[in-house]
């Protein structure tokens, strides 16, 4: 959805009228797009007549009398109501359809309880000025904002987005004038902000519980740099498969990096066993790697294979697709990564046989 926001509304509200009508057409020429609207209207004309208090005394008419004859003319006045069983139905005074448009707007009557009779409305007002007036705006943190919306015909929204947002943004704006992206953009960027200015501190305590539980800053180092190498995963997923990195594959990736993290714990938890039972470091290390394949390997198959079903539904697809592929590619990096990273912070050499 697009919202754009006026900040000089007298000066630029024309203009920036026709920008929502071009944003219009670019929707209509996109297939996917449906449901196109804007709240924008076109200036209308207007009869504003200008009541004069003078005349109105010498008639006996006050200015709200004068109001609800007009009204009484073309919107009608409720008189009563009629009850029909527990329904209540308003019964609406108005003049005849044929006497309601702005030609008859002369010919409206009223009644003068001083000259006791019906006199033209036209003999309280000084004058009638027709003038032409903007429509209302719908204001948004007390700024008019025109909004102009669609919904796709199949698929994401995302997608809508993607292929809508640099023709759009092309569209040259008036001075004083900005464009925002609201719907379901603006609720990700939100959800999304939401979530990480709440990260850092359960990050803190992750942090923490590793060093607590290795009482090592090395080990605790080992398993943390296993975690950006899954964007790896991550990526080649969402480009294999269309699915954009929103907020529900953000969600994705923090679950993936807790079954990162679990991994690794497990895999450095055999090898500091191995050690402290004694032999080779390097082959402790190997075969810590070796034993620790199958249970990691099936966890994580286990885990893909509950995550594909959720493929097909638009909704948690890119989410799915992230613990996927990310949780694929997690495999290697438990079994080759961990190792390596290991060796090299403990400086651990294979061994030579002579």
């Amino acid at each position: 959805m697009l919202k754009a926001v006026l900040m000089d509304i007298d000066d630029t509200l024309l203009d920036f009228g026709k920008c929502a009508e071009q944003a219009m057409r670019i929707m209509r020429e996109n297939p996917n797009a449906r449901a196109i609207y804007t709240d924008w209207r076109d200036p209308m004309k207007v009869i504003r007549p200008v009541f004069s208090e003078p005349r109105a005394s010498r008639a006996g008419i006050s200015e709200q009398e004068a109001s609800d004859a007009i009204r009484e003319n073309f919107e009608g006045l409720p008189v009563g109501t009629f009850r029909d069983g527990d329904e209540l139905i308003p019964i609406i005074a108005r003049a005849d359809e044929k006497l309601r448009s702005i030609e008859h707007f002369r010919s409206i009557m009223i009644w003068s309880p001083n000259a006791k009779k019906m006199i033209p409305l036209t003999q309280i007002f000084d004058r009638t000025d027709i003038v032409w007036e903007n429509p209302i705006l719908v204001q948004r943190n007390r700024i008019p904002t025109i909004t102009v919306k669609c919904d796709p015909v199949k698929g994401l929204s995302s997608t809508l987005f993607n292929e809508l947002r640099p023709k759009i943004e092309a569209i040259p704006l008036p001075p004083g004038c900005r464009l925002e992206w609201g719907g379901e953009y603006e609720d990700s960027m939100k959800a999304s902000d939401g979530v990480f200015s709440k990260l850092p501190p359960f990050v803190v305590i992750m942090v923490l519980i590793l060093l607590f539980l290795f009482n090592s800053i090395r080990q605790s180092l080992v398993i943390w740099l296993t975690v950006p190498l899954a964007i790896v995963g991550v990526s080649c997923g969402l480009l294999l498969t269309g699915q954009p990195f929103g907020f529900m594959a953000l969600l994705g990736f923090l679950s993936l990096s807790g079954m990162l993290i679990k991994n690794a714990i497990i895999l450095i938890d055999e090898i500091n066993t191995r050690l402290r039972s004694g032999g080779d470091p390097f082959d402790a290390i190997v075969e810590s790697a070796v034993s620790r394949m199958r249970p990691v390997a099936m966890a994580a198959f286990t885990t893909v294979l509950g995550m594909l079903p959720l493929i097909f539904d638009a909704f948690f697809a890119a989410m799915a697709v992230t613990i996927m592929f990310g949780l694929t590619f997690a495999c290697v990096l438990t079994l080759i990564v961990v190792p390596v990273l290991y060796t090299m912070f403990y400086r651990i050499a294979p061994r030579r046989d002579l």
